[in-house]
């Protein structure tokens, strides 16, 4: 499995991928810092991480697009679907490469917290509990984008499906209130990222929280292996 998340995190800086990604996160959370806690002259940076929710939704398929579309578009993916490696650590490795990246663009909001920290008094629990929502938000978009990417071999096609499904995703807390059958509407609305993601960035971090966004990943990484196991034997 190392091999692959180094082979990974190789490709995403060996093309513009993971420096478009990185730039794009680094410049939009200065600036939100910038327009938000800064110029209300508050250490409140909640608002920070509200705005970089929308924009892990808006770059989180650039990470996955290519994770899987690059090794059929190359005609690479039967070596590395012989290879002495299991499935498994394929598509783990994949998505720990995407995941690294990934923290590493959202962790400079930590950065941010402990500059404004010498200047006002930070609520930790707070940042901590919307660092690890964001993280777990963004794990569980990117185990989607790579089932998504899975499917095809045409990289815009893999970041447009998955825009497409995160959309849906952060509308679900609007489609209960549409639907008519009360029982239908509190299956979706539990199913809605927002409502799982809201207490862990209040601090809040409960089981059942958690437990839905690991779950998130484990099934998607579970369907993406499964893609691979049809393409080993067809």
């Amino acid at each position: 499995m190392k091999a692959i998340i180094r082979r990974e995190l190789s490709a995403y800086f060996t093309s513009p991928i993971g420096f478009v990604y990185l730039g794009a996160v680094y410049f939009l959370s200065g600036f939100f810092l910038l327009t938000g806690p800064l110029l209300a002259n508050s250490a409140d940076i909640r608002l920070v991480f509200s705005a970089l929710l929308l924009a892990v939704m808006f770059l989180t398929p650039v990470l996955t697009m290519r994770l899987m579309t690059e090794d059929r578009r190359y005609r690479t993916d039967q070596a590395l679907l012989t290879a002495p490696v299991s499935l498994g650590s394929i598509v783990a490795g994949k998505f720990l490469a995407a995941a690294i990246v990934y923290a590493a663009g959202i962790s400079v909001t930590l950065a941010h917290a402990l500059t404004l920290s010498f200047f006002a008094p930070m609520n930790w629990p707070i940042v901590w509990g919307n660092y690890i929502a964001l993280l777990l938000l963004g794990f569980s978009f990117i185990s989607i984008g790579q089932f998504i990417s899975s499917l095809t071999e045409n990289q815009a096609i893999a970041a447009i499906g998955a825009f497409a499904v995160m959309l849906v995703i952060l509308l679900l807390d609007a489609i209960p209130a549409i639907i008519p059958n009360l029982r239908l509407a509190a299956i979706i609305g539990e199913l809605s990222f927002i409502k799982r993601y809201t207490p862990i960035s209040n601090g809040i971090l409960s089981l059942s929280n958690l437990f839905f966004f690991i779950s998130v990943c484990g099934i998607f990484l579970f369907l993406t292996a499964r893609v691979l196991e049809k393409r080993r034997w067809s």
